[in-house]
């Protein structure tokens, strides 16, 4: 049986501002506007024959990945949360340690929750290539036929032929320089290194134990003893804590004799940076990328992306113009890859726009803080139906209720109301309270804070549904 295992960590800082801390670009609609790029990789699994897949992502991303799992109909999907980041070898190695838990021995497709493949049928196919060579213990990774000579990917050399429409590994290169980058392309011999995977579990584990024993060890140390937490599975964070960093190319494929490469030539991307979103979108007759509410007068070779409100450019070249509700990015094209040394800024100037957007998504709904000033904070707050907030009470300020649609139940103290369309309650600071939406529709409020301190970290939890501390 085939088992996807799909690697959702990540930041995608490049991608700023779009791509946060907090949600980052595996969970954003990217290229389509229906779907995130999460999404849009287990949609790609449609019509092959395999198991529910197996997510691997950070805890703290947790809720948006339940959520997107939700929307696209992947309930029954396990979701195995990562203390911290520590690459994808240990990312890899719990997924195939819980796989094999029960005594299976799936054969395991990996694959990258922020990648582009715009040609499934042709995905499909090669998975299909792989498939009996990975059942025969073959580790295999696709890769990428090239398009041109990139300098930002590595490269995979292909040796002989091991199967039909597979070849040996030659070699791994890392990232080269343009003119042997050249070199690679013309010689036909050579693929980008896509970061997707396919092999049976346990061979894998086998690998890992013989090439990097301490990041298995550490990797089952931390599945002996882990918990469930509603949809999550929570692994030892001690000891997943001391598990070497390293990726699964440097870890296992570089040194196994085993490896295989099977070409994949499929539209893929992984959209590491704003000029290649523009080079994969459509674009109009002046090969501008334009989205959202845009005017584009005398504007040529430009992605526009316009979230919120209208953006109107004139008389630019090679532009990236990226509007949300709390920051604009203008850059030149050429200097996309850059982008990080804004993030950078922003942390050494401990700013907040890096960690997250205007709106924040939790477990019960959205949070959107819409105005903020001395002494003051407004938001407005969506409870989906049959949700609730944690009961929880604040040291440094008060909260003015006011309910814009549907019903809220609240508890203030020792009372317990209903608030419905256009009524309104207060909190007073220091009161143990929550909020419910007992209703069938979405409850909307505004919430005014007032007081002296008004962050997010001004809030002690009695009690939550979601496993919150």
């Amino acid at each position: 049986m085939l088992h996807p295992v799909i690697l959702a960590g990540g930041t995608g800082s490049r991608l700023w501002p779009l791509s946060r801390q907090l949600n980052p670009k595996q969970f954003l609609k990217l290229v389509d506007r229906d779907r995130s790029m999460l999404q849009a990789t287990l949609g790609r699994l449609e019509g092959v024959k395999a198991s529910d897949p197996t997510i691997i992502c950070n805890d703290e991303h947790r809720f948006l990945a339940a959520e997107q799992m939700r929307q696209a109909g992947c309930t029954q999907s396990r979701i195995i949360l990562e203390p911290m980041g520590r690459n994808t070898a240990p990312a890899i190695a719990l997924a195939a340690l819980e796989a094999t838990a029960g005594g299976d021995d799936p054969v395991l497709l990996v694959l990258a929750a922020d990648h582009l493949i715009a040609d499934i049928d042709a995905f499909q196919q090669q998975v299909a290539v792989a498939l009996p060579l990975a059942e025969k213990g073959k580790l295999i990774t696709f890769g990428i036929v090239p398009t041109c000579p990139e300098t930002g990917y590595g490269y995979i050399q292909r040796g002989v032929e091991v199967g039909e429409g597979a070849f040996a590994v030659s070699r791994f290169v890392e990232k080269p320089d343009l003119k042997t980058a050249t070199e690679y392309v013309a010689s036909d011999e050579y693929f980008w290194n896509s970061g997707m995977f396919m092999f049976r579990a346990s061979r894998y584990l086998e690998e890992l134990r013989k090439f990097q024993p301490d990041i298995l060890n550490a990797c089952h140390s931390a599945m002996s003893s882990t918990t469930q937490d509603m949809d999550f599975v929570r692994v030892d964070a001690g000891a997943f804590e001391v598990c070497p960093e390293d990726s699964v190319d440097y870890a296992v494929m570089e040194k196994t004799k085993d490896a295989a490469v099977v070409p994949l030539d499929a539209g893929w991307s992984d959209i590491g940076s704003w000029s290649s979103l523009w080079s994969v979108s459509d674009r109009d007759t002046k090969r501008n990328a334009l989205s959202g509410d845009v005017i584009a007068v005398e504007t040529e070779d430009t992605l526009v992306r316009a979230d919120h409100r209208l953006v109107a450019t004139l008389g630019v070249k090679d532009l990236v113009v990226v509007e949300t509700k709390d920051a604009v990015l203008v850059a030149h094209k050429d200097k996309v890859q850059d982008v990080k040394k804004v993030v950078e800024r922003l942390k050494s100037d401990s700013r907040h726009e890096h960690i997250n957007h205007r709106e924040v998504y939790r477990p019960w709904g959205i949070y959107d803080s819409i105005d903020d000033g001395h002494r003051y904070q407004v938001k407005r707050i969506t409870v989906k139906p049959g949700q609730k907030l944690s009961l929880q009470m604040h040291h440094h300020r008060a909260e003015h209720w006011i309910v814009v649609s549907g019903t809220a139940k609240v508890t203030n103290g020792e009372d317990s109301y209903l608030v419905t369309e256009n009524q309104s309650t207060y909190i007073p600071i220091g009161q143990v309270h929550t909020l419910e939406n007992p209703g069938v529709i979405n409850l909307e409020l505004i919430e005014v804070q007032s007081g002296s301190y008004l962050g997010e970290d001004d809030i002690v939890r009695f009690e939550d549904r979601y496993g919150r501390e």
